[in-house]
C-alpha cells in the first residue's frame, strides 16, 4: 500500500478531525487565525474528492473585503509607480495603542493612494465575483477560496456553505460587484 503524502485524506487524521468537529458541535472546525473576522474566517471541514473524504482546508470571504484588497493593491501599485522612493506603508502603535503619525513622505503616499482608490471606487473599475478556488497541490488536504456576496460570515453560513459544497448545489452568482466604501455610503 502506497503511504498518505498529504495527512488532509489520511482516514485516521480525517475521524480525529470528525471527532473535534462533533465536539465543537458544527460541521466545521474553525482555524485559530488572528485574521478571522465577521467578513473572514479559515476553517476546516471534512468533503469528498473522487468518492474519497478529505479535509477542506477552507478561506471563506465576503465580496465587500475581496473588493478592499483588490483596490488597496491597485493603489499600492500605482504608488510604487508614482514615487521613485516608494515605501510600504508601516503602521506603527506608540506605548498606549494609538497609531504613530507618519512623516511627510508616507502621509504623501498615504493620501495618494487613498485618491486613487476613491477614483476607481467612483469609476467602478474593479468588480469582483463570486467563487470557488480549490487548490488540489496543498499540503494539507485540498485548499479552498471561497468568495461570497454576503454581508457578514456565520456560523450558519458556513454551514449552509458545507451542505451545498458536499451536496453538489452551490449556484454561484455570476454578477460582478463593485463597492463604495463605508463613508461614502453614509
Amino acid at each position: 500500500m502506497k503511504p498518505i503524502i498529504n495527512s488532509g485524506f489520511d482516514p485516521i487524521i480525517i475521524e480525529e478531525y470528525k471527532a473535534k468537529m462533533k465536539a465543537y458541535g458544527k460541521l466545521f472546525l474553525p482555524v485559530e487565525d488572528e485574521n478571522n473576522t465577521d467578513e473572514y474566517f479559515h476553517f476546516y471541514f471534512i468533503g469528498r474528492y473522487n468518492t474519497k473524504e478529505v479535509i477542506y482546508d477552507s478561506i471563506l470571504y465576503t465580496l465587500r473585503l475581496q473588493h478592499e484588497l483588490e483596490l488597496y493593491e491597485i493603489a499600492e501599485h500605482r504608488a510604487a509607480q508614482h514615487f521613485p522612493h516608494y515605501k510600504k506603508i508601516i503602521y506603527e502603535e506608540d506605548e498606549n495603542g494609538n497609531l504613530k503619525a507618519l512623516n511627510s513622505q508616507e502621509e504623501e503616499i498615504g493620501l495618494y493612494m487613498a485618491e486613487v482608490i476613491v477614483e476607481l471606487q467612483e469609476e467602478e473599475e474593479v468588480k469582483v465575483g463570486e467563487h470557488i478556488n480549490e487548490d488540489f497541490h496543498a499540503e494539507f488536504g485540498i485548499s479552498l477560496d471561497v468568495g461570497l456576496h454576503i454581508e457578514s460570515i456565520t456560523p450558519e453560513i458556513i454551514e449552509k456553505f458545507i451542505h451545498d459544497f458536499n451536496e453538489d448545489k452551490i449556484q454561484l452568482d455570476e454578477t460582478l460587484y463593485s463597492f463604495q466604501s463605508e463613508e461614502d455610503e453614509a
